[in-house]
């Protein structure tokens, strides 16, 4: 899960990421464990779809190393 770039859309989008846990019913400090933890498919899905991306633009990470 790339974090820094569902920040991103936060602040496009003028929410935090408390406010888009509630809008989302997710319990209190879920999206933040994606720093280190992988999501469930379905809880991007929903992110996604709030935001109005594709799943693979929150899961692909910018990765100069390859």
């Amino acid at each position: 899960m790339d974090f820094e770039k569902l920040e991103q859309l936060c602040n496009k989008h003028d929410i935090t990421i408390a406010q888009l846990e509630r809008k989302l019913d997710f319990g209190n400090g879920t999206i933040r464990l994606w720093r280190t933890r992988q999501p469930l498919a379905i809880n991007v899905k929903k992110v996604a779809d709030f935001f109005g991306v594709q799943m693979e633009e929150l899961l692909k990470e910018d990765n100069d190393e390859r």
